[in-house]
């Protein structure tokens, strides 16, 4: 399992401690939300940001563009430092080309899902992806509560994945808890992005280890 602490969740003013709180708490990537106030109804990090944590960290930012046309911006994302690029299925017109394009520049290129997008629409783009991710909340804030429905999601995004014959890693996001991250990490998800569960305990370090002890206990 890796984790994807989502630094949306953590002490706005200080996001270089987050970072470093990731690193401590042996996360594997950073995760950063982008949102345009369009495709959701929130802003919040452009392309400064990614670049100052892109400097601030060795972990590899996981950028999530929840933004309209993400075609328009995916380059400049990139080049501030987005290892792994994840746009929208229901906001992209030409999700081919623009995979292609971020695989191009040397990122991992992924497809995000909202809850009520079914993943079987995937089926033509996933040789084009490395990663989809399945959205557990309906996007645009943190905090929201987990829809147990995506589990069943997770398992048939798997099946899918593995009749063909794909490396595809799934990842899935909102929602995810200590309470909840054996079942989806035992659903056949890869990823787990956490935010609120991670930055609203007292010790975020302290938290992302027992995730991952409580996510590797399922393995055993």
């Amino acid at each position: 399992m890796r984790l994807s602490p989502s630094v949306l969740a953590a002490d706005l003013a200080d996001l270089g401690g987050a970072v470093a709180a990731c690193e401590a708490g042996g996360a594997d990537l950073v995760h950063l939300d982008v949102m345009d106030g369009h495709f959701v109804p929130n802003l919040t990090f452009g392309m400064p940001v990614v670049a100052a944590l892109a400097r601030r960290t060795r972990l590899p930012l996981d950028v999530h563009l929840m933004i309209d046309h993400p075609e328009r911006l995916a380059e400049e994302f990139l080049a501030a430092g987005a290892a792994w690029l994840t746009v929208h299925w229901e906001a992209a017109a030409h999700l081919h080309r623009l995979l292609d394009l971020i695989r191009g520049r040397g990122a991992r290129a992924g497809v995000a899902l909202n809850p009520a997008t079914p993943v079987e629409l995937l089926a033509d783009v996933l040789p084009s992806a490395d990663y989809v991710l399945l959205m557990s909340v309906d996007p645009g804030f943190a905090g929201q509560r987990f829809i147990p429905q995506t589990l069943d999601k997770a398992r048939r995004l798997r099946a899918l994945v593995r009749s063909r014959g794909l490396a595809v890693e799934i990842g899935m996001d909102g929602g995810l808890s200590r309470d909840n991250i054996r079942p989806v990490v035992d659903a056949g998800v890869d990823v787990c992005v956490v935010g609120s569960a991670i930055f609203a305990r007292p010790d975020p370090v302290v938290e992302m280890l027992e995730l991952r002890r409580r996510a590797e206990l399922e393995r055993v």
